[in-house]
């Protein structure tokens, strides 16, 4: 089963678009985003299972200079929200007709 993680940054002051650039470059990251607040970044990713999450944070994420801390979520259960539901319930019913 497909894990789901968000992974919350601090970076080297000013590194902030260069490694969003280079994390959002990765094939687990499904979107990435600068932030405000106590983290600089925080990324939206994907495995297949604990051990490659666990092998893509250590060898891909937090070896990027200017990485000073990571911070991991998974997620337990995801909902759409109700835009994102009303436009897949539209494109089923595209393909019904």
């Amino acid at each position: 089963m497909a894990i789901k993680a968000y992974v919350l940054f601090k970076v080297s002051s000013g590194a902030e678009r260069e490694i969003c650039r280079k994390i959002s470059d990765l094939d687990e990251v499904l979107e990435a985003s600068i932030i405000y607040g106590e983290y600089d970044l925080i990324a939206k990713v994907k495995a297949n299972d604990l051990s490659q999450l666990e092998s893509f944070l250590t060898e891909k994420m937090r070896s990027l200079p200017s990485v000073i801390l990571t911070s991991t979520m998974i997620v337990a259960r995801e909902y759409k929200g109700k835009s994102e539901r009303n436009r897949i319930n539209a494109a089923n019913l595209r393909k019904k007709s």
